[in-house]
């Protein structure tokens, strides 16, 4: 069985942050999951490399466009390995492949596809032309990028959205392409029933120069969000070779909420205009705000994800995100928050769990551990989570897990029964109480992969020969190991 998981691409206009991080790892831990159910993963991620607004960093840089992309993209593919993101293909579209088969992709669509002369107003920073309705809204300013509107008058190529309305409308009301959380696909379908216009596909390539060329007019230049949109089909070889048969459509695509209508309005237009299929879900996550703000250069509260890496180690950082910043909606950091996880959660419940686990073992068990029973819990509901994108609900029901066998060890009392006072020590029993701990560890140990899988991994190497390995140090070291008289 296969599954295909791929994210937005991130604009190469400014070094990765927060929210590239998290839209890593929620894709990145799909990827995982599906793998350890064994099926057939592949995992795209990217940078999305011309346009505007790229360009005009590359001037602020003093770099030619392609030097300064190249810089930018090698931070964003280094930033993934620290994060440990398991992606399989890392997509670029200054590749060759991308733009030949862009262009392909535009010959294709050519039947909807037609060229207008244009006034409209336009933000740099979205690298989108905003109707009349929105720029009277936000007054002129655009609220992501704190910039005014650009009036522009020029001679566009546009694609005829509107005359795929009524079947975007369709594949999104009935889940053919199921928008999560609800709340998404209620926004866009707002949009879709108010009609689709048709949107500008190309700019003039003397205003932006930095872009795949038109097929047939070299006066012009693809509209950086076309093109960007078609590397999810580009990068699996669309149309011709074997990964596209294989592949698409794909499983899940995730993106943040800011780029909602590009994905379930002009994305699934596009695919249809193509005759192939819509992806089968987008997962559409919120923001991270800094002590309860949107994180600017100007407050001072920008947070560098690799920052917190190598303070706590990236594990740490994957699942204070996942589990602490809802799936479904926005969510907070501040060091204070994740301090607070850190020493509580990850120190002394899951690391206390687990080396005074192996203390006793060694101690009472000459470092044995036996067999151990199997799994006793459901993990439906853990499944269910994980199936709908609700990464931080499925790590609470691990953590329950988690807090439930620091629970059974206060109560069932190893040492107690390893020194009883009126001697006579139940080896039976002690060695029955020491393998459900085991066995609740490895459980909580495999549920754990795909977010924090060099945790995981620890915990399984220590526990799953039946002979007690060493624990090479403290899993999250701040709090060390329970002193000799708690066990």
């Amino acid at each position: 069985m296969k599954f295909y998981v791929a994210t937005a691409i991130p604009y190469v206009n400014d070094k990765p942050h927060l929210g590239h991080a998290l839209l890593h790892l929620y894709a990145d831990v799909l990827a995982r999951y599906h793998r350890q159910l064994g099926e057939q993963v592949l995992f795209s991620a990217g940078t999305d490399e011309h346009g505007g607004k790229v360009a005009e960093a590359a001037q602020k840089a003093g770099l030619p466009p392609k030097q300064f992309v190249d810089q930018v993209s090698v931070q964003f593919r280094e930033g993934l390995k620290k994060l440990n993101i398991s992606n399989d293909r890392f997509i670029r579209t200054t590749d060759s492949g991308h733009e030949q088969r862009a262009q392909l992709i535009w010959r294709t669509l050519a039947k909807d596809i037609y060229k207008k002369a244009y006034v409209g107003m336009y933000c740099v920073g979205c690298e989108e032309f905003k109707n009349e309705a929105y720029v009277k809204k936000t007054k002129g300013i655009c609220p992501l990028h704190n910039r005014p509107y650009e009036k522009v008058e020029e001679e566009n190529y546009f694609f005829t959205l509107s005359k795929y309305t009524a079947k975007v409308k369709q594949v999104i009301e009935t889940d053919q392409y199921k928008i999560v959380p609800a709340s998404r696909k209620n926004e866009i379908m707002a949009v879709i029933n108010e009609g689709l216009q048709d949107i500008s596909v190309s700019r003039p390539k003397n205003k932006i120069p930095w872009g795949i060329p038109v097929p047939g007019d070299d006066t012009q230049t693809m509209y950086v969000w076309f093109e960007a949109l078609m590397n999810y089909i580009t990068v699996i070889g669309y149309p011709e070779h074997a990964d596209f048969k294989t592949y698409w459509p794909a499983d899940v695509q995730v993106i943040g909420k800011d780029i909602l209508r590009f994905h379930a309005a002009i994305w699934p237009g596009m695919l249809l205009a193509l005759g192939i299929s819509v992806p089968k879900m987008l997962y559409v996550h919120g923001f991270v705000t800094s002590g309860g703000k949107k994180m600017s250069k100007t407050l001072g509260n920008v947070v560098d994800p690799l920052e917190i890496v190598e303070k706590y180690g990236v594990d740490a950082f994957r699942y204070f995100f996942l589990r602490h910043i809802p799936s479904y909606s926005d969510g907070d950091f501040t060091w204070e928050l994740f301090e607070a996880a850190y020493n509580s959660e990850l120190a002394d419940q899951l690391g206390n769990a687990v080396s005074r686990t192996a203390a006793m073992i060694t101690k009472y068990q000459n470092g044995i551990i036996g067999n151990t029973p199997p799994p006793q819990h459901d993990i439906a509901p853990f499944q269910q989570a994980m199936l709908s994108c609700r990464f931080d609900k499925a790590l609470e029901l691990v953590w329950e897990q988690v807090k439930g066998l620091n629970q059974y060890i206060d109560e069932a009392k190893p040492w107690e029964i390893a020194n009883p006072p009126a001697g006579g020590r139940d080896e039976e029993h002690l060695r029955e109480v020491l393998a459900n701990l085991v066995a609740n560890l490895l459980e909580i140990a495999g549920l754990l992969v795909p977010f924090m899988p060099e945790t995981a991994a620890k915990i399984q190497s220590v526990f799953s020969t039946g002979i007690l390995k060493p624990l090479p140090s403290s899993l999250f070291p701040k709090n060390e190991a329970a002193s000799a008289s708690a066990i």
